[in-house]
């Protein structure tokens, strides 16, 4: 199953970087983005969240808040934050429950060889707990600047 733009964003608690548990009942009322990746310290993975960390004060400036979401653990969520310094927050999804309702827990294959994984996927969600955009299939360069201008047009129109 994979969500749709006007469809509800679903329900989710989830351990952040630090431990602490982030619901949607927690960040709902303002808009924020959750863009899934496969694997912390990765190239592609690292480089974007150094992107989406650079572009945070901007993000915050529009009143957008940023989670990565990841199945990798609280531990190596954090040794991945403080190693590159990043400064959004990394949600750790080790039961794929968001990864699965967002539809991106997939099956990919590699050199012929086939394995469940995370597509890189994100979406923008409204202040209204709404899909209002999604980036399917994510190219890493320029995406975070990309996501920004669609997160300001969003709440220069809430």
């Amino acid at each position: 199953m994979t969500i749709s733009v006007g469809e509800n964003c679903p329900d989710f608690t989830l351990p952040d970087d630090h431990g602490d548990p982030v619901a949607l009942a927690d960040v709902r009322g303002k808009p924020f983005v959750l863009y899934f990746y496969p694997k912390d310290d990765t190239s592609g993975c690292t480089r974007e969240a150094v992107d989406f960390s650079g572009l945070a004060a901007d993000f915050q400036a529009a009143g957008v808040a940023v989670f990565g979401v990841s199945p990798d653990p609280v531990k190596k969520h954090q040794k991945f934050r403080d190693k590159y310094e990043l400064a959004v927050r990394l949600l750790s999804d080790e039961e794929k429950v968001l990864l699965g309702a967002f539809g991106v827990w997939v099956e990919k294959s590699m050199y012929g060889r086939k394995y469940m994984g995370v597509e890189r996927t994100t979406a923008l969600i409204d202040a209204y707990g709404k899909v209002a955009r999604i980036w399917p299939k994510v190219k890493v360069p320029g995406h975070a600047e990309e996501v920004l201008e669609a997160a300001r047009q969003l709440s220069v129109g809430a």
